[in-house]
């Protein structure tokens, strides 16, 4: 496996893991437990932007090397996310996600690492393909 190989199947994972993750945790956008403990930001708007978010980054997954600009995009996109979760983290209990339900409490207790790791990768992909 070479490094765009690596590259191109990180940008997959990344979409995947927004469009499994968001449409398993909220059943399909039925699921208002998830809205309820962040009613702005994992509203079902905001949910459904981050499929959005998803599907661009399976989109440019192989030809990313053409866009480095907008993998920076998406490295900033997931900083952003990674800021709203460590937020809410300090603000909230995944005790109270867990009991009002238990896919949210998963989702909660997960979204913001993932977002960190693929906000990492996609900093990687932005820098290595500036010096290349």
């Amino acid at each position: 496996m070479t490094v765009d190989d690596i590259k191109r199947n990180g940008f997959i994972a990344a979409g995947l893991a927004n469009i499994i993750g968001v449409l398993g945790s909220s059943r399909f956008l039925t699921n208002d437990a998830i809205n309820q403990l962040d009613p702005v930001v994992m509203s079902n708007f905001g949910l459904t932007m981050i499929l959005v978010w998803g599907a661009a980054y399976i989109a440019v997954a192989k030809n990313h090397a053409a866009v480095p600009m907008l993998t920076a995009v998406f490295c900033i996109e997931k900083a952003i996310y990674s800021a709203v979760w460590i937020q809410w983290q300090l603000n909230n209990t995944l005790a109270d996600a867990y009991t009002l339900d238990f896919q949210a409490g998963v989702f909660y207790s997960i979204y913001g690492i993932n977002d960190i790791l693929f906000m990492l990768f996609f900093g990687w992909v932005f820098l290595t393909r500036q010096r290349a």
